[in-house]
């Protein structure tokens, strides 16, 4: 289980491998096969027993989402709502196991934990067997449509980009089988944690709202946002090191600083679009500088704008975690003139519309 693929079925690794050419990285590679072919029997033996035994969607709690481009903020709000019992959400042995998640992960799991790296590759936030994720790694285990075939694949990253974040090139078929498999992981990590609401943090999501209400029609949507050149600096550095860590091709021919831009543009585009006149208490937007310093009263402010229950029986858990994270150090970047110039060419509409300046900057 080295690599996060390894927790693919053999049909998802199949299609990969047809749309992506071959790796450079054979031993990973030959890994992420074997793991497929060994896990084989035991998610045969699952998807079988769990027939007729998930809960159907409209049986479920509705879901509530965490939207933002990556850096945003997303995974602070993420770690500080998950402290409160009352929701189920992506653990990490979901992400690596979506198919064996009732089997083959729970006679695992004591090892998978050791495993956990200390902090997430990104950036110093630590990493715990009950630390909340996102779900996409765990999508690209099931699916061939997900952005992170982009950084294990490099080779074909603009193609990945555009059918992980945008369907882009996705015969039908395929986008019918990526909403199936994601209902499906959802009904999982339902059952898993005893019907309660899921809470779910991934920014593919930011341009895919009117998919999620599509899906569940009672969903609530919170969508963070921080910062364009903080964002942009921030992004260069989690390329590097997904690159560095997963890519199994050459990655050097990828132009980051252009996807980082142009990826920006059309999420936020999609979400304004998708998000124009929906009410208050169902959709809400929220400035990381917010939860960054007063973040009690901006997740009270969260729990009140949607109308979410039980913020009054975890505020005890919330004050608690965030005393376990006031020494936390953030990755500091500097900001060059030709990022800044790179930022307002592209983004300075983002900039204008939420009022945000060149960091260091007086005015």
């Amino acid at each position: 289980m080295a690599h996060p693929l390894s927790g693919a079925n053999i049909g998802t690794l199949a299609r990969v491998a047809q749309i992506s050419g071959a790796p450079k990285k054979w031993p990973a590679y030959l890994g992420v096969w074997g793991a497929a072919l060994g896990r084989w029997p035991f998610s045969t033996a699952e998807r079988l027993a769990l027939l007729g035994r998930l809960p159907k969607t409209a049986e479920m709690a509705p879901p509530v989402f965490i939207l933002g481009h990556w850096r945003s903020g997303t995974t602070h709000l993420y770690n500080i709502m998950c402290k409160s019992d009352e929701w189920a959400y992506v653990p990490p042995v979901a992400t690596g196991l979506p198919w064996d998640l009732f089997g083959l992960a729970k006679l695992t799991r004591p090892i998978l934990e050791r495993q956990l790296p200390e902090h997430r590759y990104i950036d110093n936030i630590p990493v715990k067997p009950d630390s909340p994720q996102e779900d996409e790694i765990a999508i690209a285990n099931m699916t061939s449509v997900s952005f992170y075939h982009g950084i294990y694949f490099p080779k074909e990253f603009d193609r990945h980009l555009a059918r992980g974040l945008f369907f882009e090139g996705c015969r039908p078929v395929e986008i019918e089988e990526w909403k199936h498999r994601f209902i499906h992981l959802m009904k999982k990590l339902s059952k898993l944690q005893d019907g309660k609401p899921l809470l779910i943090k991934n920014p593919v999501y930011t341009g895919r709202l009117a998919l999620l209400r599509e899906l569940f029609p009672h969903a609530k949507f919170v969508h963070i946002h921080r910062n364009p050149y903080e964002v942009f600096t921030s992004m260069r550095n989690f390329y590097a090191k997904l690159f560095e860590e997963f890519a199994l091709q050459d990655y050097s021919h990828v132009d980051v600083d252009e996807r980082i831009l142009q990826v920006y543009d059309r999420m936020m585009s999609r979400l304004e679009r998708d998000a124009a006149g929906l009410p208050d208490d169902v959709y809400m937007e929220l400035r990381y500088d917010e939860l960054d310093a007063a973040p009690m009263a901006a997740v009270e402010k969260i729990y009140e704008q949607l109308k979410l229950p039980g913020f009054e029986r975890a505020r005890g858990k919330f004050v608690d975690y965030l005393g376990t994270v006031k020494s936390f150090k953030k990755n500091k970047f500097s900001y060059t003139d030709e990022a800044a110039a790179k930022v307002e060419g592209h983004l300075g509409r983002y900039l204008e519309q939420w009022g945000y300046k060149r960091p260091g900057s007086e005015g």
